[in-house]
């Protein structure tokens, strides 16, 4: 039996979103400050440079976290490795290889609460249900997933993707029904969300954070000739082909 005081029901923090096993809260002000930081304190709370935190129930979900992001449990919360064998072992420690993510991902489980490390990066929340069970994501903004879903490493179609696009050979993909949390570089509000239907989406940059995984990534020329892409003042695109969703930031996650 716990009992938490002077947290989500504290006045200077707000609860901005909540699916499955997480809800993400905001510090709306930062009254942990000295003379010499409160200027820059203030001006960021007004840019909306705020910490921000997730808070994982374990009653309605087990959950795996990114390696390190875990700040304080409560109640009956135990940690795993989620390994389940020498065969698992393996598979994680090459995905986290050729990934780039953790190999291995403490799994909690139990009734308690896991309160995951401040950040001033954005949360997203994200239900498989409404992205067909199926999810790629850009490097690095994986911090946490329900258990019950399955994370594999997506290999690009093209070995162009990863020699010529700035970008790697494998993505994380996940798989099932559950819910996902991202750090993202700019808030849910301000993600362009596009549903292809049978068709074709070309990015000038490293924007897109996350895909649905039945569609195909590529990297290519932005025209069909060398001369048409140096014409075009464009040289390469990402490129997204079939039927699914994509999720774009407005800047370039590389700046």
């Amino acid at each position: 039996m716990y009992k938490i005081s002077n947290f989500t029901d504290n006045d200077d923090i707000k609860v901005l979103d909540e699916k499955g096993a997480f809800k993400v809260i905001e510090y709306v002000r930062d009254l942990s400050v000295t003379p010499t930081t409160a200027q820059i304190s203030y001006y960021s709370n007004l840019m909306n440079v705020r910490k921000r935190q997730v808070i994982c129930n374990l009653s309605k979900s087990s959950v795996t976290i990114q390696s390190g992001a875990m700040q304080w449990m409560v109640g009956n919360a135990n940690a795993t490795t989620g390994i389940k064998g020498v065969g698992d072992l393996f598979s994680k420690a090459v995905r986290g290889k050729v990934t780039g993510e953790s190999a291995i991902k403490p799994e909690y489980t139990g009734t308690g609460e896991i309160v995951l490390e401040p950040t001033y990066k954005h949360i997203v929340l994200l239900d498989l249900k409404d992205w067909n069970k199926s999810i790629v994501l850009d490097d690095g903004l994986f911090l946490a997933c329900e258990s019950n879903l399955k994370q594999k490493a997506v290999m690009r179609n093209n070995i162009s993707s990863a020699v010529a696009g700035n970008e790697g050979l494998f993505n994380l993909g996940i798989e099932g029904e559950g819910v996902i949390c991202l750090e993202s570089p700019v808030p849910t509000e301000e993600l362009i969300e596009i549903e292809l239907d049978k068709d074709v989406l070309k990015i000038d940059g490293n924007m897109a954070i996350a895909w649905s995984g039945s569609l195909d990534f590529t990297v290519e020329r932005s025209g069909k000739t060398l001369i048409g892409s140096a014409t075009s003042g464009e040289g390469l695109v990402n490129v997204y082909r079939g039927t699914g969703k994509i999720l774009i930031a407005p800047i370039d996650k590389i700046n």
